[in-house]
C-alpha cells in the first residue's frame, strides 16, 4: 500500500531509531521536571506555553545532534504525547483522514477518500500504545484494561472510537477511529462525486418534505450516517426531530432536536439503557419526527410501530446487502423482539410503516454510492411488495480498476407521487422514464 504523506518523524527514521529513543527520553525528563499537580490548574493555553517552554530547554541541550526544523518537529511531538494523542495527534488533525486503523504499535493505516493507506506512524512499543489507548478511554469517562479490555465510544470532536486490547487482541491493541467532517455533507458533493444524480436527489428531498418513512441501507463504511445527515438537512426548520444513537454522529442543522444518546453497563452490569429504551422514552416527547442513528436489535419493533402511528417523516438505517435483504433484515430483528408474531403480520408492519427504501454502498476503488431507490407498495401473502424507482449498473472493467457503471430510472412511476403533490411537492413524471442518467468514467472523479 503507498504510504501516507502525514509524517510524524523524519524520512528514513522507524521506531527504533535514535531520534524515535531521543523524543521518548526528553519526554520522560519533561515529565519529571514539572509539578504535575501546578499543571492540572494551568489554562489550557498557559500550560501548552510551559510544557512548550520545558521541551525547548531540553532541545536546546542537545542542540548538538539536532537541526533546527528537526528540534521544532521534536517539540510538537513531545507536546502531541503530554497534552495529545501522541502519534496519533497529526492523524487526528488530518481533515483528509476519515478513518484511522490500529493493528499494533507497528502497524497504523488510513482512510483517505476511499483509499486505505498504510502510514509511517509508529508507536515505540506496545506499552506506548496502550497508554494511548487509556487516554483516550479516561478522555470519555471510561476504562479499558485487562478485566474490562474493550471500550466503544465518541469522542469530545464526535469522532467514534472502538478499541480492543489484550488478551482479547491477539497483537496486543486494535484501535478504530471514525472521522467526521465539520462540515455537513451537502446534496451537491453527492454529486459532484459520482454517489447520486440530481433526479435521485430530487426525488429523496421530496419523499422527506412529504414525511414519508425512509430507511437507508447499506455495508460497514458505505455512507449510510453521511446519506442521513444529508436527507435530514430537508426537514422544515420548525418541526421536533428526536434523534437516538449508540454513538452521536449526525449533524442536524435544525434548531429543535432532542439528541438522546444509549449509555453501556457499567462494570457492575448495571446502568445500561438502550436504544429500545430510548425510542419509547422519545414517543412521550411529542416528537414529530424520530430518527434512529441504526436499528440493531429490539428497537426496530417500536421504531417501526412508531412511524406507523404519527411519526411520519422519520428515517433510519439499517446494515443490509440490498433494498430486498434491508426488509429481510427488518423482519429478523423483529422477530427477536417479538418471537410471537407470524411473519404475515410483521411483513404486513413493515410495509405500512415504510416507504422508502435506500441502499448505499462502498464501490471498488471507494467510491461510495447510492445504488438503488426501492419503493414499497405493499404487502402480499408471503413477501413484502417493492419496486426499483433509481439504481446503478456497474459494468465490466478490468481487475484492479475502480468501480465503473451508469445511474439509470427504471421507468416505474412511483406510487406515492400522489402524496407529494398532496403536499405541495410536483415532480414532474418525466423524471422516472427509463433512461440512463449519469455514466461514470475512471477520469471524471477524484
Amino acid at each position: 500500500m503507498p504510504n501516507s504523506s502525514v509524517k510524524t518523524h523524519p524520512p528514513g527514521e522507524d521506531s527504533s531509531s535514535p531520534f524515535r529513543q531521543l523524543k521518548k527520553e526528553l519526554h520522560e525528563r519533561l515529565i519529571a521536571s514539572m509539578d504535575l499537580v501546578a499543571l492540572r490548574s494551568m489554562e489550557p493555553e498557559r500550560l501548552r506555553r510551559e510544557l512548550r517552554r520545558g521541551a525547548e530547554e531540553l532541545c536546546r541541550a542537545h542542540s548538538q545532534l539536532l537541526n533546527q526544523e528537526q528540534r521544532e518537529g521534536l517539540i510538537e511531538e513531545i507536546l502531541f504525547e503530554t497534552l495529545g494523542l501522541g502519534p496519533l495527534e497529526p492523524l487526528m488533525r488530518d481533515p483528509t483522514v476519515s478513518d484511522i486503523l490500529i493493528n499494533g504499535p507497528d502497524k497504523v493505516y488510513v482512510e483517505r477518500r476511499g483509499c486505505l493507506e498504510e502510514t509511517r506512524v509508529r508507536f515505540h512499543d506496545l506499552d506506548h500504545l496502550i497508554c494511548i489507548v487509556q487516554r483516550i478511554a479516561q478522555r470519555i469517562g471510561r476504562r479499558i484494561d485487562e478485566s474490562s479490555p474493550m471500550v466503544d465510544a465518541r469522542l469530545p470532536d464526535g469522532s467514534r472510537v472502538n478499541a480492543v486490547i489484550h488478551p482479547l487482541a491477539l497483537d496486543g491493541a486494535l484501535v478504530s477511529i471514525r472521522r467526521f467532517s465539520a462540515r455537513p455533507f451537502r446534496p451537491g458533493d453527492m454529486i459532484a462525486r459520482g454517489s447520486a444524480t440530481a433526479e435521485m436527489l430530487d426525488f429523496l428531498a421530496g419523499c422527506v418534505k412529504a414525511r414519508l418513512n425512509i430507511l437507508i441501507a447499506g455495508g460497514t463504511g458505505s455512507g449510510k450516517t453521511t446519506m442521513l445527515n444529508m436527507l435530514s438537512a430537508y426537514i422544515p426548520p420548525d418541526e421536533r426531530i428526536a434523534t437516538i444513537e449508540d454513538s452521536a454522529e449526525l449533524q442536524l442543522q435544525q434548531p429543535h432536536v432532542a439528541r438522546m444518546e444509549t449509555r453501556p453497563p457499567n462494570l457492575e452490569g448495571q446502568g445500561e439503557v438502550t436504544a429500545r429504551d430510548l425510542v419509547r422514552n422519545a414517543l412521550r416527547m411529542r416528537p414529530d419526527r424520530i430518527i434512529v442513528g441504526e436499528c440493531r436489535g429490539k428497537e426496530t419493533l417500536d421504531m417501526l410501530q412508531a412511524m406507523s402511528t404519527g411519526h411520519d417523516g422519520s428515517l433510519t438505517t439499517v446494515h443490509a446487502n440490498d433494498c430486498r435483504d434491508a426488509l429481510r433484515r427488518l423482519e429478523m430483528l423483529i422477530s427477536m423482539a417479538a418471537p410471537e408474531l407470524n411473519m404475515w403480520f410483521i411483513q404486513n408492519q413493515i410495509a405500512n410503516a415504510l416507504n422508502i427504501v435506500v441502499h448505499t454502498a462502498r464501490m471498488r476503488g471507494g467510491k461510495r454510492r447510492i445504488t438503488q431507490i426501492s419503493e414499497i407498495t405493499g404487502a402480499e401473502r408471503e413477501s413484502i411488495s417493492m419496486h426499483d424507482i433509481f439504481r446503478f449498473e456497474s459494468v465490466d472493467v478490468a481487475e484492479n480498476s475502480d468501480s465503473q457503471g451508469y445511474f439509470m430510472a427504471t421507468g416505474i412511476q412511483p406510487e406515492c407521487l400522489g402524496r407529494l403533490r398532496s403536499s405541495g411537492i410536483h415532480i414532474p413524471p418525466a423524471l422516472f422514464q427509463e433512461r440512463k442518467l449519469f455514466v461514470d468514467r475512471l477520469d471524471s472523479l477524484s
